[in-house]
């Protein structure tokens, strides 16, 4: 298990559109990949499951995978949490 702690940048938040990039970008990796925000845990190839974490701007996330790509999901999707993804 690999994991890593980000902050939200996105200044919206991760409502929709930020979501289903997380999404296009975790669904290139093999590995079982969560966000974590507090002691909700979801699949982060899930719009549902990433929307009910209400991410706001500044919420800390933390991105966990296991499988053979691990530490490239972790690390990809974790540069995407703390970017403004498509807001800027």
């Amino acid at each position: 298990m690999v994991q890593q702690t980000a902050a939200v940048k996105n200044p919206t938040g991760l409502h929709a559109r930020p979501a289903a990039l997380l999404i296009q970008a975790a669904s290139r990796f093999k590995a079982d990949i969560r966000l974590a925000k507090g002691e909700k845990e979801v699949d982060a190839r899930s719009l549902m499951g990433i929307l009910t974490l209400t991410a706001r701007p500044g919420d800390i996330l933390t991105v966990k995978a296991s499988g053979e790509d691990a530490a490239q999901a972790v690390a990809t999707i974790t540069t995407l949490v703390q970017s403004p993804l498509d807001e800027m």
